[in-house]
């Protein structure tokens, strides 16, 4: 089939070069055809590039008139007009197209071919292209379902605050649910709108050289009411480690995986955080917590935008499935690497390794 085809190659490229020298001796005969009628002969050199360029007009000339031959364009036509539908179905939003029987016309030794080659491109650009619509549409939905949830909940709570016969206590409760949800409202908000900044590839990084054990122990300080009014025990090590980075958003980072280990981590439980610069000059931060932990299918998923391992327990304690994903991109940005390890019960440990 090889040999066919490259048969096949050679026969083409030998049919055009007679057709060119064809084209080039009519252009000889015709230009000295004309020297003769007004009795003038050019010099040699001018009379060579003369026959040249008349040549090549004539050649283009016979292959305009070939390719409108009806055999022939109806041949182009079987190619094109399939790749002009799928063009169009892609401007009109529909991803979902097969040109799988036309780059089969161009197999077996023949993938250098332009139209395999147009064909195998727009093929490939539909699939990416409905794989974003998913990622849009599924994102859109997150996000309604995020946002209808705390809204139902103002909205009812409101209704029922209309009640004349409520006791003082029923309504801090109700208003208290009120702002709770307010609360959540704007931090996803706040999250989303963090989430798309992160992804912009223009985002700059303000990087300067400062002390991580201090950052880390403002960190946990700062969230000192959240870990005692669980009673959890928090064991601290931190090496005296320098780092450059940019530190407002590395807060966000330790501040996020703090968090949710103090989520999931029952009361009277224990929560390790660790800090020191490894052998290979890189910095490393370690998070374990004795928490619920997770299985494998969620750790596959856990930096995936509105993921939740557990609805429930993760509705219940506000979270909205924005946190881990902003963590990875602030990583992205610092070329730094995370890691998450954890079972089912037997608690979580993260760990964060950034270059300096």
């Amino acid at each position: 089939m090889k040999i066919l085809q490259l048969i096949k190659r050679i026969s083409g490229m030998l049919a055009i070069v007679v057709f060119l020298l064809l084209c080039w001796s009519l252009a000889y005969w015709l230009t000295a055809w004309f020297y003769d009628a007004i009795h003038i002969m050019p010099r040699e050199f001018i009379r060579q590039l003369i026959n040249s360029v008349v040549g090549f007009f004539l050649f283009g000339c016979c292959i305009s008139i070939i390719t409108k031959i009806p055999w022939v364009k109806s041949k182009q036509d079987k190619f094109l007009h399939p790749i002009i539908q799928a063009i169009k179905m892609i401007a009109e939003g529909n991803f979902n197209i097969d040109l799988s029987y036309y780059k089969n016309q161009f197999r077996e030794g023949r993938n250098d071919h332009p139209y395999y080659q147009i064909v195998t491109s727009i093929s490939h650009m539909a699939e990416k292209l409905g794989e974003m619509e998913e990622m849009r549409q599924e994102f859109i939905s997150n996000v309604s379902h995020e946002i209808q949830s705390p809204l139902t909940s103002i909205s009812g709570f409101a209704h029922t605050l209309k009640n004349d016969d409520l006791t003082l206590e029923e309504r801090k409760h109700y208003l208290h649910i009120i702002e709770m949800e307010s609360t959540r409202l704007s931090k996803l908000s706040e999250n989303l709108l963090k989430l798309t900044s992160l992804e912009s590839e223009h985002l700059p990084l303000d990087r300067k050289e400062y002390r991580l054990d201090h950052q880390l122990r403002r960190i946990i300080l700062a969230n000192e009411p959240q870990w005692t009014e669980k009673e959890i025990n928090m064991d601290i090590s931190l090496e005296n480690v320098i780092i450059t980075a940019d530190e407002d958003m590395l807060d966000q980072v330790w501040t996020n995986l703090l968090h949710n280990s103090i989520k999931f981590t029952p009361k009277g439980g224990t929560i390790t955080v660790e800090a020191f610069q490894a052998e290979n000059e890189s910095i490393t931060v370690k998070i374990r917590d004795t928490g619920i932990g997770m299985g494998p299918d969620s750790l596959m998923h856990i930096f995936e935008r509105f993921y939740k391992a557990d609805i429930s327990r993760n509705r219940n304690a506000g979270g909205n499935g924005l946190g881990l994903s902003i963590v990875k991109k602030i990583l992205d940005l610092h070329e730094a690497e995370i890691q998450v390890q954890s079972e089912a019960g037997s608690g979580t440990e993260i760990t964060v390794a950034i270059g300096n």
